[in-house]
């Protein structure tokens, strides 16, 4: 069973193949964005891949158009919402996914960043 950590606050989700990072995110109480409610609509969900890139699912053209409208796109920059894990993945959820979701969870306090 796979396994989606979210390194910056220690929070981590065991989920079934298939799983969305958005998913894995949910269960694991992590603040990841999502305005749009997860359908490739917006890039509130914006997340880094730090290890592990080679086990979420393959990029579609929406993925990369949406991309194109986030902000610190890096190489290992996906959308929560697109990339499906098959094996364990460590993320690192993106300042604009952060923002977003303080805006849309005023009142669900935000997990501290460890180390």
């Amino acid at each position: 069973m796979p396994k989606v950590r979210f390194v910056e606050y220690g929070l981590e989700a065991d989920v079934e193949p298939g799983t969305t990072i958005l998913q894995a995110a949910r269960k694991a109480g992590a603040p990841e964005g999502d305005r749009c409610g997860g359908v490739c609509a917006c890039s509130t969900c914006h997340v880094y891949v730090v290890r592990g890139f080679d086990q979420t699912s393959e990029q579609e053209d929406d993925e990369f158009d949406i991309l194109d409208k986030a902000f610190d796109v890096r190489a290992t920059s996906r959308l929560g919402c697109q990339a499906k894990v098959q094996g364990d993945v460590d993320v690192v959820i993106a300042e604009e996914s952060l923002r977003a979701f303080r805006d849309e969870h005023a009142d669900w306090p935000v997990p501290p960043k460890v180390g």
